[in-house]
C-alpha cells in the first residue's frame, strides 16, 4: 500500500494533475468493498460525478483513475454552467463477480459520511438499479429510477449532448449542422454509444461501430442492420472515408498511435479523459483534426442528474443539454481567436469560472 499512498500524495501535492480537495479510501471487509472517492473541487458547489465499477489491475491504477475523472468532472460541470464542483468514485473489482446489495449499501454509507460534499451517480459498471440501492443509505444519490424519484438512465442525455457536439463540429468545419451523408465511427456501443447510433441514423449519417463485447454489437445489429462493423478500434480509426471518430468507451483512446492513424477530420465522443497525455491536443490540431473536448460534449448526463436534485423535469434537462451545441460552437470560436487548440481553450474557460467562484461567497451544500 506504500506505493499507492506515495503515488496519491505525489499526484495531490506535486503534480499539475493534482490540486484535489479530498481523497477518501473506503473499505468494508464484510462486503468486499474497496473504493476511492475523489473530490477535486467544490468551488462551484457540491462535487458531482458518477461511480465507476471496474476490475483495476492495481489499487494505484484505481486511485489514478479516480483523480483524473474527478478533475475532469470539475471542468465538465464548470463548462456546463452547473452549480457543482467535480468528484468521482471508483469501486475496485469486477462488477459481474462482486457487486452485491451489501456492497452497494456499504458504499452508500461512505458517500453519506461526506455530508453532501460529494453527490454520486452512475458510470461505467453501475446502473440505475444500483443507485436505487445506494440511495437507501445516502440521500446524496442521483441517477435513480423514476419510481424512486430519479431521472433514470443518464446515458439518454449524454448521447444527445454528444450528438449536439457533433452537429456543432459539422457547422464549424463544413458550414452545416447536419450529419447527413457523413460517416461516423463509434468505438463502444454500450449505454451511451447505442443511443448515439440512433441519433446519427435518424439524422442520415452512415455509422461504423466496434466494441470489445460481441453481444453488444449483435444486439445493435439486430435493431439497426445497416450499421457496419469494424473488427476493433485500430481498424475503425483507419477506416477510409471516416468523417467523425467517436470514442465512447474508457479513457485514453487518443494516444500517439491512434492520432497518427486517424482518417477522420473530427473527434467527438462520449468517453472521459480521451487524451492519453498532454500534447495530444496539439498533435490533433497539427494534423488538421478538429477535437471537440470530451468534457464539453459529454455533459448531457451530468446535466440530467443535476436536474434530478431540483425535482427532475426531462424537458428542462433536455433543453439545457441542447445548449451543448452553442457551447461547443462558442468554444471553437474562442480557440480560433486565441490561436490555441479547443481543449486548451476549454480548460481556460473552466479554470476562469472556478477561480471567479472561489473569490465569491462559498456555496452551501445540498441538503
Amino acid at each position: 500500500m506504500t506505493e499507492v499512498t506515495d503515488g496519491v500524495l505525489h499526484t495531490l501535492f506535486h503534480s499539475e494533475q493534482g490540486g484535489h480537495e479530498q481523497v477518501v479510501l473506503c473499505q468494508d471487509q464484510a462486503s468486499g468493498l474497496k473504493a476511492v472517492i475523489a473530490i477535486h473541487s467544490t468551488a462551484l458547489g457540491p462535487a458531482l460525478g458518477g461511480t465507476r465499477f471496474h476490475p483495476y489491475a492495481t489499487e494505484a491504477e484505481a486511485v489514478a483513475d479516480a483523480l483524473n475523472l474527478a478533475r475532469g468532472m470539475s471542468y465538465k460541470n464548470a463548462m456546463a454552467g452547473l452549480g457543482h464542483g467535480g468528484g468521482k468514485a471508483v469501486v475496485i473489482g469486477d462488477p459481474e463477480k462482486i457487486k452485491s446489495e451489501e456492497l452497494l449499501l456499504a458504499y452508500g454509507r461512505f458517500v453519506a459520511s461526506l455530508g453532501g460534499r460529494y453527490v454520486t451517480a452512475c458510470d461505467v459498471g453501475t446502473y440505475v438499479a444500483d443507485m436505487d440501492v445506494v440511495a437507501r443509505e445516502c440521500p446524496w444519490t442521483t441517477g435513480r429510477s423514476p419510481g424512486n424519484g430519479g431521472a433514470g438512465d443518464s446515458s439518454v442525455l449524454t448521447s444527445y449532448g454528444v450528438f449536439q457536439g457533433m452537429r456543432a463540429s459539422a457547422q464549424h468545419l463544413w458550414g452545416d449542422p447536419t450529419l447527413r451523408g457523413r460517416t461516423v465511427g463509434i468505438a463502444g456501443v454500450g449505454k451511451v454509444g447505442r443511443h448515439l447510433v440512433e441519433h446519427l441514423l435518424a439524422d442520415g449519417a452512415e455509422v461504423v461501430v466496434t466494441d470489445v463485447r460481441e453481444d453488444a454489437v449483435r444486439a445493435l445489429l439486430e435493431k439497426h442492420p445497416t450499421v457496419r462493423v469494424a473488427v476493433d478500434a485500430d481498424e475503425l480509426v483507419r477506416t477510409p472515408g471516416l468523417d467523425i471518430y467517436a470514442p465512447c468507451a474508457l479513457g485514453g483512446a487518443l494516444d500517439d498511435a491512434t492520432v497518427a492513424a486517424l482518417t477522420a477530420t473530427v473527434v467527438c465522443g462520449a468517453a472521459n479523459n480521451q487524451l492519453a497525455h498532454p500534447g495530444i491536443e496539439k498533435d490533433l490540431a497539427d494534423r488538421g483534426i478538429l477535437y471537440a473536448p470530451d468534457y464539453v460534449v459529454n455533459a448531457g448526463g451530468v446535466i440530467q442528474v443535476a436536474d434530478e436534485l431540483l425535482g427532475f423535469d426531462f424537458d428542462r434537462a433536455r433543453a439545457k443539454a441542447t445548449k451543448i451545441f452553442d457551447t461547443t460552437l462558442e468554444l471553437f470560436a474562442r480557440a480560433k481567436a486565441d490561436g490555441i487548440p479547443p481543449a486548451a481553450a476549454a480548460d481556460r474557460i473552466a479554470e476562469q469560472r472556478m477561480a471567479e467562484s472561489r473569490r465569491s461567497a462559498p456555496v452551501t451544500t445540498v441538503a
